[in-house]
């Protein structure tokens, strides 16, 4: 077993304010490549809340990514030590509907940056701020948490809680089709989502299901069942979901709005989120 690197968390807090901006345009081709990947028809009035994960992404250069295929850190992101990176959660704001031709800014800024201990030792977690602006003013408002931690070791993980009665279900299995489709429209590089081995170096069985993806179907069935986009949406990973296996993307009303979670075959919640 290799020493623990050492985290100088000074260090990486002073990559907070650090900001990037980046445009885009809201095409037919992106509304059909994100219908497709979904399995549904295209809908361009009114568009789905979460294509916002779809727009003014980062896209660096091949030589500009890390060995994990997302940018190499020390860049906009802290150089953490530690290999494994998740998108661990956050909120989101939909304060105004986008629509088709819609040219969109985002703006992004690392706000924190935080150093804990877990079951598997050190965590680092790191949160970004993005907003969103179309023609008309400012329209999503977005936390995200990302969290660095060691590779996987001997110690078995605590399991995720067992997922309550649902009001609403609806079964699916993301196949490595559907993941490299959602890796495509995201821009996203990170090989937990098409290199087999990578998963296995990482500790892993096999290819990881995107938490944006699980996000995604969850906010799509709030949408779905409260007749209109939610004005917040928040949500948290707590295990992961692998291709080629069934789960469920699930709802109930709660005290305060919908609850809402995707679950695995063992019936335990990969992720949680409450839409109001």
């Amino acid at each position: 077993m290799t020493d623990a690197p050492k985290i100088d968390i000074a260090h990486l807090r002073g990559w907070i304010g650090q900001s990037a901006e980046h445009h885009d345009t809201i095409t037919p081709r992106l509304l059909a490549e994100f219908a497709a990947t979904l399995d549904r028809p295209v809908v361009e009035t009114p568009l789905s809340p979460a294509l916002h994960w779809c727009l003014a992404l980062p896209t660096p250069p091949l030589s500009d990514l890390g060995y994990d295929g997302h940018e190499a850190l020390g860049r906009f992101l802290p150089p953490v030590p530690l290999p494994r990176r998740m998108w661990a959660g956050g909120e989101v704001e939909l304060l105004a509907p986008l629509r088709l031709h819609d040219p969109v800014t985002r703006r992004s800024s690392v706000q924190d940056v935080t150093l804990k201990t877990g079951r598997s030792g050190a965590l680092v977690f790191v949160t970004v701020a993005h907003e969103l602006h179309s023609p008309r003013g400012l329209a999503v408002r977005e936390r995200q948490d990302l969290v660095y931690r060691a590779p996987a070791d001997s110690a078995a993980p605590t399991p995720p809680p067992e997922a309550p009665a649902p009001e609403h279900s609806r079964e699916l299995t993301a196949d490595p089709v559907m993941l490299f489709r959602y890796s495509a429209i995201t821009f996203n590089g990170h090989r937990i989502h098409y290199d087999t081995d990578h998963c296995r170096d990482e500790g892993y069985p096999g290819l990881v299901v995107h938490g944006p993806l699980q996000a995604t179907l969850m906010l799509e069935l709030a949408t779905k069942l409260m007749g209109r986009p939610p004005a917040r949406f928040r949500f948290r990973g707590l295990g992961p979901l692998f291709a080629g296996t069934p789960f469920t993307v699930n709802a109930r009303e709660g005290a305060a709005g919908l609850e809402l979670w995707t679950a695995g075959p063992d019936a335990r919640i990969a992720m949680r989120a409450k839409a109001a």
